[in-house]
């Protein structure tokens, strides 16, 4: 037999207890304790065992052998407890070759017990192991156990328990947890060993945070088994738990969990002030005591920032973008959030931003840091709430930087640690490259409505045929602006275009194209194009831009309503390419959805478009809309249409009014798509701005119409506009018995202008052209374009008009008007006219 005494023994459950003998005994070798695996390993029930010497029951293997109670004597009594390898027989007399421990048990004033393991050799995992790795085992076990009484008193522990508290073995035992670790979570470890004494069930990985002797300013992670000790007879003897020390895992699982937590909280918007807010938010509590986020002057206001790092500068100024505290109110900051800052060259924000690099002070000593004399005011306000730790991390995406995030602690968290640095450097790449996707998207966010609204109209132009309101509202989305247009175009004889339209998709290309349309449309508009020949021109147009971009950029398509109004005639000319027909409320309230021809969408080509003509009594409200406004969160087609009603039940009420209760109408905060609004409430011209005359198809009935046209301006009070008047009568009306055929007619009209209108059966159009010095005619449109406001044609189903503009302020500028006849004799007048 041979025996390798040993001053300290831990019991790291190696043995297995179905198989192995506990036997407690007292100092003097008497039998006190028998389990069921001594029972079943040397034969002898637990009823003889008891109160017999240790000796009799382990009965030396042969007389060479070590027996009697002397040895045990010696084996028991030794102060650290003893282990060996002892050859014995059973009862039935068969030899064991057993391994045995004997380990010392300390609980209370007592004289200490002795609990004896054994096992045979052939069934033990360490049969063959050395005596050295046996010792190694017991003695560097990086797993920590102790064995505590009911009580919950140590009576025994091994050395890396020991070295993992940093609480000396002596002061341990006999005493609880509670008295000799009250920093860690103890009420709740000793309430789960209470459940495991009381249950038997045993509590498997078990974690715990606390703060050993031996690391005081860091906070550590435990992870512990518990398991009940009881006898053969099923008293209860104590608790034994094993703990090691998770502090790295636990901590690169809160890193992990931090860092997705980051990833779901920072970069879920497009805006560069909330993503700066989501790193300090995020970075706090759990990562820092006080966060701010400085961005860049050139990241705010749009300009692209330089490459590379900061240059250095006397004083770099920032603003402050995002800042977060576990102090309510951010008490630590000099600056609110929006406010400009400037940290000297010796700051760390600077030496960070001009060195490139993250810069790490885990001991924060104010008194001794170059900087806090240079900024006397933050440094005074850091050492006042006692921050103890700095770091500093500037945030770079694609090679450009574009600011400094800074990390502080004043709580005894412990300072900042390497790790700490690449954790909050992970939080500041992902904000960075959102800031920076953020700052790109503003951009060009930016410049999509920048571009947008100086496409669309910003006044409403003077015209006499309806009062008009409008309002646009683009949608709060992350798809940038739309593609929503509207007009008021004035047309020839006093007539209005009223025109909304919305191209699909958002972005600059989509204003781009709503550009284009909307020149387009005026374009045709002058033309005096009907409305169905308008769209038709607009269809075959966005074809041609769809064709020119290769589909790059999605698909391209528009819809628009197209509606002309007449205030002589009191009648409006109505057509739409696939567009919301418009709402119509009558002057006495009534309010209808106007049925009108539904025609495809721009840009599909092949169909032909209809347009329908209605009377509309002065007074009339036309509402015409983008489907914006119809849809709601919930898309609700016929619940937009009932709000839209609603809102315009009043129809004596001022335009701006009703904009504003049509728009207050509309779910939510911000409408899912752009909307575009106007509203045109009709006018009529009254009998007396309206003079009409049929003309003689005879030269001498030039004369007549000047005439005519000269006392007109009489009654109307325009006698300063004769000249010019006169003059462009008697050209239009030479000219239509020229050229033209059919009945023809003068019309004038007192609205914003002065309007006169020839009309004629004939569809020919006039032109200009360059007369020789030699021809006697060919002058007259020349004369029209050099007194005119504006001129030109449009045509009827009967013929067409030709038509001019004074303005009504305008004073002749030339020879008087005595001189008229002369005038147009020189150029092309009949004789005798």
């Amino acid at each position: 037999m041979s025996a390798s005494p040993s001053s300290r023994l831990p019991g790291d459950g190696a043995f297995d207890l179905t198989r192995t003998a506990v036997v407690l005994a007292d100092r003097a070798g008497v039998v006190r304790g028998w389990t069921g695996g001594a029972e079943r390993l040397l034969g002898h029930a637990s009823a003889r065992a008891l109160g017999r010497p240790l000796a009799e029951l382990f009965t030396a293997a042969d007389a060479r052998s070590a027996s009697g109670e002397r040895v045990w004597r010696h084996r028991l009594s030794a102060e650290g407890g003893w282990s060996g390898l002892v050859a014995v027989r059973d009862r039935t007399g068969h030899r064991l070759d057993l391994d045995v421990r004997v380990l010392p048990l300390r609980a209370g004033p007592d004289p200490p017990a002795r609990l004896v393991l054994a096992a045979e050799v052939a069934r033990t995992p360490w049969s063959g192991a050395s005596r050295s790795l046996l010792n190694g085992i017991l003695r560097m076990s990086p797993i920590g156990v102790a064995m505590l009484d009911p009580e919950l008193r140590y009576v025994w522990l091994n050395d890396a328990l020991e070295r993992m508290g940093g609480t000396p073995r002596a002061e341990r035992l006999g005493k609880r947890l509670s008295d000799v670790l009250p920093d860690l979570a103890v009420e709740s470890v000793e309430a789960e060993m209470r459940r495991v004494l009381r249950t038997g069930v045993p509590s498997m990985g078990y974690e715990y945070l606390g703060r050993p002797e031996s690391d005081p300013q860091h906070e550590h992670a435990y992870s512990t088994s518990f398991f009940r000790l009881e006898d053969e007879s099923g008293q209860v003897l104590g608790i034994c738990y094993m703990v090691l020390d998770v502090t790295e895992g636990y901590r690169a699982r809160q890193r992990m969990a931090l860092l997705n937590r980051a990833g779901e909280r920072i970069g879920g918007s497009l805006d560069v002030w909330q993503t700066a807010q989501e790193l300090a938010d995020v970075a706090v509590p759990d990562l820092a005591d006080f966060v701010t986020v400085d961005l860049l002057d050139a990241m705010l206001t749009g300009e692209e920032p330089a490459a590379g790092p900061v240059q250095p500068t006397a004083l770099l100024s920032v603003r402050r973008a995002g800042q977060q505290s576990v102090r309510e109110g951010c008490p630590e900051a000099v600056i609110a959030v929006g406010e400009r800052t400037a940290y000297p060259p010796s700051a760390p924000v600077v030496l960070s931003l001009t060195g490139g690099e993250s810069v790490l002070l885990p001991e924060l000593d104010l008194d001794r840091a170059d900087w806090a004399a240079d900024d006397p005011v933050r440094a005074g306000r850091l050492r006042a709430l006692g921050f103890h730790s700095l770091m500093v991390v500037p945030l770079r995406a694609r090679g450009n930087f574009l600011g400094a995030a800074t990390f502080a602690r004043w709580r005894p968290t412990g300072p900042f640690q390497p790790d700490d640095l690449v954790l909050a450097e992970e939080f500041v790449t992902r904000a960075a490259i959102s800031i920076d996707n953020a700052r790109r998207y503003t951009r060009e966010h930016s410049a999509a409505l920048t571009l947008q609204r100086s496409l669309l109209p910003r006044d409403l132009p003077e015209q006499s045929a309806v009062d008009a309101a409008y309002r646009y509202l683009p949608a709060d989305s992350q798809s940038g602006v739309g593609g929503d247009w509207f007009d008021v175009i004035p047309l020839s004889g006093a007539r209005v275009a009223l025109v909304v339209g919305d191209v699909v998709g958002h972005g600059v290309h989509a204003a781009a194209t709503m550009g284009r349309l909307r020149a387009a449309v005026q374009a045709l508009a002058g033309l005096d194009l009907a409305p169905e020949e308008v769209l038709a021109h607009l269809d075959d147009m966005v074809n041609r831009v769809a064709h020119d971009a290769h589909s790059d950029d999605g698909v391209i398509g528009a819809t628009c309503l197209y509606a002309v109004y007449d205030p002589v005639a009191c009648c409006c000319t109505l057509a739409r390419a696939g567009h919301p027909a418009p709402l119509l409320v009558s002057p006495a309230g009534g309010c209808q959805l106007l049925e009108l021809p539904t025609g495809p969408p721009l840009g599909l080509g092949g169909m032909p478009f209809e347009s329908i003509e209605l009377p509309l009594p002065e007074g009339s409200l036309l509402a015409l809309y983008t489907n914006g406004l119809l849809l709601g969160k919930a898309l609700d087609l016929d619940g937009g249409i009932t709000r839209l009603r609603t809102a315009l039940a009043d129809p004596q009420a001022p335009l701006e009014e009703l904009c504003e209760r049509v728009i207050s109408s509309l779910p939510g905060t911000r409408p899912v798509d752009d909307v575009a609004l106007l509203l045109a409430r009709t006018r009529a011209v009254p009998q007396e701005q309206l003079a009409a005359w049929d003309v003689a198809a005879d030269p001498s009935a030039v004369g007549a119409a000047r005439r005519t046209a000269a006392d007109q301006l009489a009654r109307w009070d325009l006698a300063e506009l004769e000249f010019s008047t006169e003059l462009i009568v008697s050209e239009l009306v030479t000219n239509a018995i020229r050229h033209a055929s059919g009945p023809i007619g003068l019309r004038m009209i007192r609205a914003e202008a002065l309007i006169c209108e020839v009309s004629d059966g004939s569809s020919t159009a006039p032109h200009l052209r360059h007369a020789r010095t030699t021809d006697e005619g060919g002058r007259g449109l020349f004369l029209i374009a050099r007194y005119a406001r504006r001129w030109g044609a449009r045509y009827t189903p009967q013929g067409k008009f030709i038509w001019a503009e004074l303005p009504l302020d305008a004073v002749a500028e030339g020879p008087a008007a005595k001189t008229l006849d002369a005038l147009v004799d020189a150029f092309d007048e009949p004789a005798g006219s």
